[in-house]
């Protein structure tokens, strides 16, 4: 006699009951075709602009500007979407991300005192220094969580941009005893503009975060789920949040160097990958990356073309695109209670 089972949620069944796994191919397609439409988009950035390539010394402008700034367009919005997911992961909160703790005001106020002291740093100097103001802003933000209980998740990020007004504040007073409040309008900019051959080789390092993110991701994962069961699995908690501390701190730093604030990217690109595909890391780590590029590369060109031969910062676009989210999120959490 034949047992009939009915469907469960997952997936098809047997006619044993065990539920049917889906397909490889029907993993793939999905990634292939955002494989495809991010390849498309990068293309286009190359050959978006107001210099005509085809005139003489087009192939120099090419691969001294085009080609290093859609190399840094790739890296910093990839790189910048994994640190937002690993920080939603390690605070259990969905709005967390670079902007929105403070972190990124501690890189600037690092990048001023450096002028300070140092009237023309190097960009190395200026990448360290902005990585350990970085890390100490990360690791205050991180100590205040787990010395304060909050009752609500809204509460987190509130802190987070309260923390960070108060060091841009500090850095705002800085820049004006100084006489270098147009250079600190500069950095919080965020903008691709100034990108060329020899400026954004740094972007690199971030990349190879990414690529630690991807060998430890189970780990992170596990630390998503809170500190007693990770610890109860065998983890080692504290390391695993002090190594996503450090990776956030590197990355933070060395894009806020080079290309300056991408506010917002690390808010919306997890958000909107976590709504279709759940919480692990490992699996969604090749979406967060392709979303992160898509959304960036998107941003840039809009804000190359849509007042050519001028360009609006990405850190505007961003701005309004992730303050949507944002108030999107805010809305549906309490629509759920």
């Amino acid at each position: 006699m034949t047992k009939i089972s009915h469907p469960r949620p997952g997936g098809l069944v047997t006619s044993a009951g065990a539920p049917k796994r889906p397909g490889k191919w029907s993993r793939i397609w999905p990634l292939l075709i955002g494989l495809m439409v991010t390849l498309s988009l990068v293309t286009a950035s190359l050959f978006i602009g107001v210099y005509d390539l085809s005139s003489e010394g087009g192939r120099d402008m090419f691969f001294v500007t085009r080609v290093p700034r859609t190399i840094a367009l790739i890296l910093s919005g990839a790189s910048m979407a994994v640190v937002g997911l690993i920080m939603q992961l390690m605070t259990q909160n969905r709005f967390v991300e670079p902007s929105t703790t403070g972190t990124i005001e501690w890189a600037g106020l690092g990048l001023i005192l450096t002028y300070v002291v140092v009237p023309q740093p190097s960009l190395l100097l200026r990448m360290i220094v902005a990585i350990v103001f970085s890390l100490v802003g990360t690791l205050i933000f991180f100590a205040f969580l787990q010395r304060v209980a909050l009752k609500s998740s809204l509460v987190v990020p509130i802190v987070g941009l309260m923390l960070g007004a108060v060091v841009g504040s500090v850095s705002t007073f800085v820049a004006l005893q100084t006489d270098m409040l147009q250079n600190l309008g500069i950095w919080f900019a965020g903008s691709f503009t100034g990108v060329t051959r020899g400026r954004y080789e740094l972007l690199w390092i971030v990349a190879a975060m990414t690529v630690v993110v991807y060998f430890i991701a189970d780990r992170f994962t596990v630390a998503g789920l809170g500190e007693e069961i990770a610890t109860s699995v065998g983890l080692n908690y504290r390391a695993v949040v002090l190594t996503g501390i450090l990776i956030v701190a590197v990355t933070t730093g060395v894009v806020s160097v080079v290309v300056g604030s991408l506010p917002f990217l690390g808010l919306v690109v997890p958000n909107i990958v976590s709504m279709f595909r759940g919480d692990n890391l490992r699996t969604n780590l090749p979406w967060v990356v392709m979303v992160g590029i898509v959304v960036i590369t998107l941003t840039d060109i809009i804000g190359r073309t849509i007042i050519m031969p001028f360009e609006i910062p990405v850190s505007m676009i961003l701005g309004v695109l992730g303050a949507t989210v944002f108030v999107y999120l805010i809305v549906r959490r309490g629509r759920r209670g």
